[in-house]
């Protein structure tokens, strides 16, 4: 059901749509559409309308869908980062929800549209999804459905490790960086027997040739160094990994951008919502509404939170800036400008070293925290230990940093990856039952070279269990 039929929720979009475009946000033309739960919640468990079947995501909608029908949680809207943009209403929303939901996908929109992270996304994703969904039918009916479902898990279970700054399916080295090289020694010449007279004879040297290191240098995209390298696949699995990946780029920038693009939305619906005629019932349920997205929480973070509090203290100090800051050349009352440029060219961890401030720290009484028995316990409160700490979680898209190292480990064409550390080590469960989908990907042993209690250790599988050894 789309919005033609509402003619008051048509009049409202149009109401906010102008009350945005006046306060400057730039964003694609908008699609509404205003769907049962179970139409939201299928798009919300698959990330998309349209994407590929996969048991995975039939488990996630029904948690989600569980959630919601005892009331634990609910999705109010959807919003596709395309162009147009998508943006999927539930159908029990009440007025002022849509209204409050309305500001914040048009904030998203934006957001979408002018972040530098998002310049390289395809904005036709949703159609490019409808076709790899038939491609992946296909290729069901040709080699099985559990044949194809089988190699999925095997991708999904890797489908983080790519590089995003490699848009196209290419590496950024080849196979002719790799060729054999000469070993160093003198070349022979004609009158090198003259130079020898009445010497003894010394060895021959032996020019033979080296091969260079198998990648040249270590290669984070390990989805595509293994689809383009590794002997055991075949061309529709090749084609598959292709397409995961595509798909992987299109959200990679959503997990870079996640505190800014949730507090730049927070607060857009904030400041649109003011400048409407609201009656006093629907002041009443926006405040308690939005006291609900932005709740700080005491054991996470809550990125509609930080975001916007961030966004608010930059506001608030290019508004009102100090002494030095004037001196380096900030003009008073310049804080909604200083958003918009903040909101284009930051990520999150640029986000929160440059602008989370020792101030707003202390105000927000942000801390670290550990888990010590059956209590959580704080353990720091000084300001570099929580900002680093929340920079730290933020590299990578949140996900352990691993490259591959060598492509023919031991000369045997084994695969030698490693975790390069930086303070967390890995979920040791989580990365034993991951090998085993690596191997059958690779189609030989792999090597995860980490950092496990202050010790170096290999976890090796060959293809019937896990050994590890310290290194």
């Amino acid at each position: 059901m789309n919005i033609q039929g509402n003619k008051e929720l048509h009049q409202t979009i149009e109401e906010i749509t102008d009350i945005a475009e006046g306060f400057g946000l730039d964003f694609y033309p908008m699609r509404y559409e205003v769907c049962p739960a179970d139409i939201i919640y299928t798009f919300g468990a698959y990330g998309m309308p349209t994407r590929f079947s996969h048991w995975s995501f039939g488990k996630q909608y029904h948690k989600m869908k569980l959630h919601y029908d005892l009331g634990l949680s609910k999705i109010y809207e959807l919003v596709i980062n395309s162009d147009p943009c998508y943006a999927f209403l539930l159908n029990t929303n009440s007025l002022i929800q849509n209204k409050l939901i309305v500001a914040h996908v048009l904030a998203h929109c934006d957001f979408f549209k002018n972040n530098v992270r998002f310049g390289n996304t395809n904005r036709d994703m949703v159609e490019k999804m409808t076709a790899t969904a038939e491609r992946f039918s296909y290729y069901e009916k040709i080699h099985g459905r559990k044949t194809v479902e089988e190699f999925i898990d095997a991708v999904l279970a890797i489908q983080e490790h790519i590089d995003p700054s490699l848009q196209r399916p290419k590496l950024a080295w080849t196979l002719e960086d790799l060729e054999e090289e000469e070993l160093e020694g003198p070349r022979p010449t004609p009158y090198d027997d003259l130079w020898e007279l009445g010497e003894e004879k010394k060895p021959e040297v032996d020019n033979k040739k080296k091969k260079k290191k198998f990648p040249p240098q270590p290669e984070k995209d390990i989805l595509l160094f293994i689809e383009e390298y590794s002997r055991d696949l075949e061309e529709w699995q090749r084609d598959i990994m292709t397409m995961m990946r595509e798909e992987m780029l299109y959200f990679w920038p959503q997990l870079e951008t996640k505190i800014m693009n949730e507090g730049w939305a927070s607060y857009w619906h904030a400041r649109i919502l003011r400048e409407m005629d609201l009656t006093s019932s629907e002041a009443i349920e926006f405040s308690k509404l939005n006291a609900g997205v932005v709740q700080p929480s005491k054991t996470q973070i809550n990125p509609y939170y930080l975001g916007v509090k961030i966004f608010e203290d930059i506001e608030e100090r290019y508004n009102n800036p100090t002494e030095e800051m004037k001196r380096l050349g900030v003009k008073p009352g310049s804080g909604r400008e200083k958003m918009f440029e903040v909101r284009e060219i930051e990520s999150d961890i640029s986000f929160i070293r440059n602008y989370l401030t020792k101030e707003l720290c202390s105000r927000e009484d942000l801390y670290l925290f550990q888990k010590q028995g059956r209590e959580y316990k704080i353990t720091d409160k000084d300001y570099q230990e929580v900002r680093d700490q929340l920079v730290t979680m933020r590299v990578n898209g949140g996900f352990p940093y691993i490259t591959v190292e060598n492509g023919d480990y031991l000369k045997n064409g084994e695969l030698y990856l490693k975790h390069h550390f930086e303070g967390v080590e890995l979920d040791l469960d989580y990365l034993e039952r991951t090998m085993p989908y690596l191997y059958q990907l690779w189609g030989r042993t792999v090597h995860i070279d980490t950092f496990v209690e202050d010790r170096n250790i290999l976890f090796t599988y060959e293809g019937k269990k896990v050994n590890r050894k310290f290194i």
